[in-house]
């Protein structure tokens, strides 16, 4: 389960050589797509652009560097608990802005239950990448979705992804190439009762001639609860929110996503899907 990937060229990428972030964000992440999507669904509801984000779980700060690097003004407040993946992002991501440009990213290694002043009064909150996924009780994410509420200014949005499908409970492995390395994301285990679900990611690679060189495994892991559209619905209303409105992605017509989300009140029954859901305070 991932969403579209930008792609680069690491060189030779190999276990010992390469970065784990590097390549999670070639095999994962889409910045560009992800703010482009943020940017119209907000001009669509308010008529005006948005300014100031704040990206929740940040981690490298890849979408936050991307956003103050779109528009001259534009201001990305990023939080994430584990501070040297922040200075990983800070090293390589924020490292390609100019000064000007780095002078409106703004990054805390600080919870996001406790977002502080600096991370208030925004106009977008994003949760993206399963990440609230480790709140795993509904007083627990309860409690995230009415801080995040609190945040938001007057015309706010709040911006989640969420996967789903039946082989979301599925404990399976999923390979897909990347140029030069295979990204597997690996269901490792998954309990029916409690939707408890942990993942983790590994890297694959190969010697010259072809042969399986040493793996990086476990890069990433996950603890999770696998929560369903309705039960994040329902408590973003608990939580103080007016509306949510659930963005469901399109058919490429081979069987997969074609990365066109629109709103729909009614999804299809698919093995698996990603799609997103915006909240209004």
């Amino acid at each position: 389960m991932a969403h579209a990937k930008r792609e680069k060229s690491p060189g030779k990428p190999s276990a010992r050589t390469s970065s784990k972030h590097d390549l999670y964000q070639q095999s994962v992440q889409c910045p560009e797509a992800e703010v482009e999507f943020v940017e119209k669904v907000y001009v669509k509801r308010y008529g005006v652009r948005p300014v100031k984000i704040r990206e929740d779980f940040c981690g490298t700060a890849y979408t936050s560097c991307e956003w103050v690097r779109r528009r001259k003004g534009n201001i990305a407040v990023g939080l994430d608990l584990h501070g040297p993946t922040i200075r990983w992002g800070l090293e390589h991501n924020a490292k390609d802005l100019n000064a000007e440009q780095r002078s409106r990213l703004r990054l805390f290694r600080r919870n996001v239950l406790s977002p502080g002043a600096e991370a208030r009064g925004v106009d977008a909150v994003l949760a993206m990448n399963f990440s609230y996924w480790v709140f795993q009780t509904r007083d627990s994410l309860r409690g995230y979705f009415a801080s995040v509420r609190k945040s938001l200014g007057k015309k706010g949005l709040f911006y989640l992804d969420i996967m789903g499908g039946w082989e979301s409970m599925k404990e399976q492995q999923e390979r897909r190439r990347q140029r030069g390395f295979t990204y597997v994301w690996d269901q490792a285990e998954f309990d029916p009762i409690t939707n408890h679900i942990r993942c983790h990611i590994h890297f694959e690679f190969k010697r010259k001639g072809g042969t399986q060189g040493p793996a990086m495994r476990k890069a990433f892991t996950y603890d999770w609860r696998l929560w369903t559209i309705p039960e994040v619905r329902e408590l973003l209303n608990e939580a103080g929110f007016k509306t949510s409105t659930v963005y469901w992605e399109g058919d490429d017509g081979k069987g997969g996503g074609n990365g066109v989300f629109k709103p729909q009140k009614h999804g299809e029954a698919c093995e698996s899907f990603i799609a997103y859901i915006v909240a209004e305070p």
